[in-house]
């Protein structure tokens, strides 16, 4: 019998311009407009779209209001893409380095 390894092959974290593309080809809306719409800069919206851009809280206020939201979903998106990449990247650096407090 095979011992199962100690990482769990998990999914690459999805960032929210993943969301935030599937949410305007359903409304078969540019990326363009929705910059206009709610008055940011068209390449901040293609930037979070690619993935090389986070969502503020500004801009997380702007697309709750306009698509009916609350900032909290924008914000969490990013966060949890924020923590998954994170724990992808160091988390087994961090344990082999940081002893629990109650180890120590």
């Amino acid at each position: 019998m095979s011992k199962l390894p100690n990482t769990i092959d998990r999914l690459p974290p999805v960032h929210p311009g993943e969301i935030l593309k599937e949410t305007l080809d359903d409304l078969g809306m540019t990326m363009n407009r929705l910059s206009q719409e709610i008055r940011v800069p068209a390449n901040r919206i293609s930037a979070i779209v690619a993935g090389t851009r986070s969502i503020t809280g500004e801009t997380a206020l702007r697309l709750a209001r306009y698509f009916g939201t609350t900032p909290a979903y924008w914000i969490n998106l990013q966060a949890r893409y924020d923590l998954e990449s994170a724990r992808d990247r160091w988390e087994a650096r961090i344990a082999s380095e940081v002893r629990p407090r109650d180890a120590a």
